[in-house]
């Protein structure tokens, strides 16, 4: 049983053509730009702890520090969980395609 569920799954009908080639590259490379995205928000939040941690004129500052922390490793993995949770319906999508296209010729 998977808790969190990001995306749909479907099944392709017909082969691949250049159009579909195109969007499934397209949505790769817009996988790969989240990763980032939420690697650098996780970097942030990671560097927002550690100057928390550096204010010593300011002790409740810590339990700040903490929860930065934590939130930036919760970012970093969810980032990559949907990274590889996509990238697997991606190539699962691609390959189907190209099976239905072996069975037709």
């Amino acid at each position: 049983m998977k808790l969190l569920r990001f995306g749909r799954d479907f099944e392709p009908d017909q082969q691949v053509i250049l159009r579909d080639y195109l969007a499934i590259e397209r949505t790769r490379l817009a996988n790969e730009r989240t990763l980032l995205s939420y690697i650098r928000s996780s970097l942030y939040l990671l560097l927002g702890g550690i100057a928390f941690f550096q204010l010593k004129e300011f002790p409740n500052f810590k339990y700040l520090a903490i929860l930065s922390l934590v939130f930036s490793l919760i970012f970093f993995i969810i980032g990559i969980y949907r990274f590889t949770l996509l990238k697997k319906s991606l190539k699962r999508l691609y390959y189907k395609s190209e099976e239905i296209e072996e069975e037709n010729d």
